[in-house]
């Protein structure tokens, strides 16, 4: 296996996006990593050999399904047959089309590959967003006893409080901080 690096990053702000698309939020941090690896080297959009996107529920929270088809039509990667995947695995999907592509690269498959996570749960069009996060889990046996990822986490996080002394003023600054301005992580 050969040696891989991640020679471009481009992020979203996270929040509530209600003024942008799921195609726009995955435009604009495609095209930012495009730009900040084409500062390392040369690099344009046709470089790219193959693409790998995880997303969990696009289908559910957007209507939107064949993320990599639209991800491959707006980055100009439908020149040449140029594969393009979606990886679901739930919230570990970014993360899991982050180590296909990593394999692609390794094995020699491809040179240059890009990857991208993307979710966006704002614009759920019917239902609840604990009803379609559900859809992870076994809804037949767990959502049906009333575990959901809410209440899963309300779980291990009083766990975590009775393990470690863990207070609500600690757990509430994580939420602080997610709202807090992202600065680009490279």
């Amino acid at each position: 296996m050969r040696k891989v690096a991640i020679i471009g990053v481009g992020m979203t702000k996270f929040g509530e996006l209600w003024d942008k698309s799921l195609r726009q939020l995955l435009v604009e941090s495609g095209l930012e990593a495009l730009e900040d690896a084409s500062e390392k080297r040369t690099l344009r959009g046709k470089d790219i050999e193959a693409a790998y996107i995880g997303n969990m529920s696009a289908g559910l929270f957007n209507e939107q399904e064949h993320l990599a088809a639209m991800l491959a039509d707006y980055t100009g990667m439908t020149e040449g047959n140029r594969p393009a995947t979606k990886v679901e695995a739930a919230c570990a999907s970014g993360g899991v089309a982050l180590y296909n592509a990593y394999l692609a690269v390794a094995s020699g498959r491809y040179n240059i590959v890009a990857v991208c996570g993307l979710e966006k749960m704002t614009d759920l069009l019917s239902g609840s967003v604990t009803d379609a996060l559900v859809s992870a889990a076994d809804r037949e046996y767990e959502a049906f006893y009333g575990v959901t990822f809410p209440s899963l986490y309300a779980m291990m996080a009083r766990r975590h409080m009775h393990e470690y002394g863990t207070t609500l003023e600690q757990l509430a600054l994580v939420a602080v901080k997610s709202e807090e301005p992202q600065e680009r992580i490279l």
